[in-house]
């Protein structure tokens, strides 16, 4: 399912339909990627950047994903003047499981609708603007749909091995990168074309 894995960190399935459904919201969403990535406390102000908001419907959004137990209040940097905040979990992956109940079921497609709502966006917003990119960078974005015949377990090393490759770049975890580095979302998916019934 959705995976927001940072390699080196503790990754903890989340499963419960509440916390799901506090999820499935696009400047949630922008929120929690933002301090996944940064791997620091920030303020309401710095996340509203990200999220497209003012910072008081911002805090508004952090009190929530707060109540759903994903961030907290962070130490204060000295002067007591800003309101920081941390996630209480560096990495999560969503896994209903295959036996949930259809409320749990529909709290899972929700927030797994609301990840692809936002990255389809973005690879539509390349896709329009990339045109206009440095011509360095013009050809960098890709999207392509790659057929292949395997087993589960060939399926789970292909995955294995596409997250050992993009690990060293980890924006949460790269430090001093070169100076005409600039961020890139990978996104991958690898999903049987077709479900089939387990066999009797």
């Amino acid at each position: 399912m959705t995976d927001a894995e940072r390699r080196g960190t503790q990754r903890v399935t989340i499963s419960d339909p509440r916390v799901m459904r506090a999820l499935a919201h696009p400047a949630r969403l922008a929120i929690m990627e933002h301090l996944g990535s940064t791997g620091e406390s920030v303020t309401a102000t710095s996340c509203a950047e990200v999220a497209g908001l003012s910072p008081s419907a911002t805090s508004y959004h952090l009190r929530a994903l707060a109540k759903a137990g994903l961030v907290e209040e962070a130490p204060s940097r000295g002067d007591g003047r800003e309101r920081l905040w941390q996630p209480t979990v560096p990495a999560f992956a969503i896994d209903a499981g295959q036996d949930a109940t259809d409320d749990v079921r529909a709290a899972e497609s929700a927030l797994v609708d609301a990840f692809l709502q936002r990255d389809f966006e973005r690879i539509r917003t390349w896709a329009r603007s990339a045109h206009l990119a440095p011509p360095e960078w013009y050809n960098v974005g890709q999207l392509s749909s790659i057929v292949c015949t395997m087993t589960p377990d060939e399926a789970l090393a292909v995955s294995q091995a596409i997250s050992d490759l993009v690990d060293p770049y980890r924006s949460r975890t790269r430090t001093a990168p070169p100076d005409n580095a600039r961020t890139v979302v990978i996104h991958y998916a690898a999903t049987p074309r077709d479900v089939l019934p387990p066999a009797d």
